[in-house]
């Protein structure tokens, strides 16, 4: 009877170490497969997954950790492949726009070392490219320290009614040189808010420089300041020939030119409203875009207000 009991129960220890060495097995053959397929979409840069159907709740929570790696690697992956496209792209069209300029300046040199008689004349027509390569050569400086962190955002109380009105006298000159019709709605009562000075000022500089050279056919500007319950609202608005609907969405990416910038009369850069929304970002403040062609344009600029 002894025996018979000794027997069973080294039966049974037998069986469940022979059980527990096929769950041994069977788990390190699923370890394997993992670091298989893993090391295969690695080296093959894939966005593939580890599929792998298992009844263990240790190896299935552990195949969902690295699927969840792998989505942040992925996604990580693609965002970079996004910005070395739009940094080649960003460099393609510096470029051409430092060239362009560039080359006229050149040309009208080597005409004015042959001609004495037309100096004054061509004097004037390198001035104006040499002050155009200058702006973009500002714009360009001006989104790399934003973009680095380099440049000083302190944050001060700003009189935000006079602010705008001095901001806009600034224009005055090439506004009436150009017959616009300037409909400025602030109020009367002064509107406070807390934000960096300059970059506010760079701001609407942009904005108006945008409204007069792209809705310059509907000869109309207007800066609208409205105060909300929780903010305040800034609205550059033009009546030009306005935005696509398509185009809103990518009007502030870096270095987009709406199809009119082909037009030399009215040719941009794309940098413009890049640093609008970069630094309307800095400063806490959002920016958009509405547009009915040659009705309203608006940028619309929403500033955090003060609470007393």
């Amino acid at each position: 009877m002894l025996i018979y009991i000794l027997l069973t129960t080294l039966v049974l220890i037998s069986s469940i170490l022979v059980k527990e060495m096929i769950e041994k097995r069977k788990i390190l053959q699923q370890l394997h497969g993992i670091t298989s397929d893993l090391e295969e979409i690695l080296s093959n840069d894939t966005d593939e997954k580890i599929m792998l159907f298992t009844d263990e709740k240790k190896i299935s929570a552990l195949i969902e950790q690295l699927n969840r790696a792998l989505e942040v690697s992925q996604k990580v992956r693609i965002d970079y492949r996004k910005l070395d496209l739009k940094s080649k792209y960003m460099l393609s069209n510096i470029s051409h726009d430092l060239k362009t300029p560039l080359t006229v300046i050149q040309g009208y040199l080597e005409i004015m070392t042959m001609d004495e008689n037309n100096n004054a004349k061509m004097l004037n027509k390198v001035t104006a490219k040499t002050n155009q390569l200058m702006e973009l050569m500002d714009k360009f400086f001006t989104l790399a320290k934003i973009e680095a962190g380099d440049i000083d955002l302190t944050k001060t109380t700003i009189q935000l009614c006079e602010f705008c009105r001095t901001t806009i006298i600034d224009f005055y000159e090439i506004l009436i040189e150009n017959e616009f019709q300037v409909d400025i709605q602030i109020p009367e009562k002064e509107i406070q808010v807390f934000s960096n000075e300059d970059a506010l000022k760079r701001i609407l500089n942009n904005l108006i420089t945008n409204a007069i050279r792209y809705g310059n056919e509907g000869k109309y500007l207007g800066v609208v300041i409205q105060e909300k319950e929780k903010e305040i609202i800034i609205e550059v608005i033009d009546k030009g020939r306005g935005i696509n609907k398509s185009e809103t969405e990518r009007i502030f990416d870096r270095l987009y030119t709406m199809d009119d910038s082909r037009n030399q009369l009215i040719q941009g850069n794309g940098l413009g409203l890049t640093i609008v929304k970069e630094l309307a970002e800095k400063i806490n403040a959002k920016i958009h875009v509405e547009s009915e062609a040659h009705v309203r344009t608006a940028f619309i600029l929403t500033l955090e207000k003060i609470d007393y």
